[in-house]
């Protein structure tokens, strides 16, 4: 078993503030994923300038242990390359190019090859990953990305990745039904789609986004 610590030590967060879980934006799926993504929040009256963007694989755009894009999502998966080229575009899972489940990075090397974005090497899991995520983007400064709200993070799961989007000081937007059917995920995932709404209920609402680096 490839225990994530990362994630167990974030549940003390949320226990302490259960905000860091909520996303700032919610689709479906990945096809309603906007290109581009400032679009995302308009709704909210908010001016955002997202300049890169982070993106989750299993059940975000990719089904578990598939290395390509899942084939309903391959046009807007090409739109969003199109949208953010480059280094603009990153790759970030808790599989491939994970240290501790990725040993060799042979799973970062496929699928970085079938998709044609950059994979994260990353030694901590999500959502603790995000000092890791703000080097790389600091070691490529031709992405213009300056400040952490400059990020946006997508992915399916709000304990990992809204809660290492809001850790970070960066957008988050919540893939809730993502690729496996329903009755095939997780009851962690189960209960998650049942968390965000209660927390919204209870007046609960994500953390604004960081203006510059810590």
């Amino acid at each position: 078993m490839n225990l994530n610590l990362s994630a167990s030590l974030g549940i003390f967060k949320l226990l302490a503030k259960p905000s860091l879980c909520l996303p700032h934006a919610t689709i479906a799926n990945f096809n309603d994923l906007p290109v581009s993504l400032d679009k995302a929040f308009a709704s909210k009256g908010r001016e955002v300038d997202i300049k890169a963007v982070v993106l989750d694989k299993d059940d975000c755009f990719a089904y578990p242990e598939h290395s390509e894009v899942f084939e309903a999502y391959k046009k807007r998966f090409e739109a969003l390359r199109e949208s953010y080229p480059g280094r603009r575009l990153l790759i970030v899972s808790n599989t491939a190019g994970a240290s501790s489940w990725d040993t060799d990075g042979g799973l970062a090397s496929e699928v970085q090859k079938a998709t044609g974005v950059a994979v994260l090497t990353h030694r901590v899991k999500k959502p603790g990953c995000g000092d890791e995520i703000l080097s790389y983007f600091r070691e490529h400064p031709e992405t213009g990305v300056t400040h952490p709200h400059h990020i946006a993070i997508v992915g399916d799961r709000l304990a990992t990745d809204m809660v290492l989007a809001n850790t970070m000081g960066s957008w988050g937007i919540w893939v809730k039904d993502g690729v496996v059917p329903l009755q095939e995920k997780s009851i962690f995932s189960r209960m998650e789609r049942m968390l965000a709404p209660y927390l919204l209920s209870r007046g609960y609402t994500p953390p604004e986004p960081a203006s510059q680096f810590e």
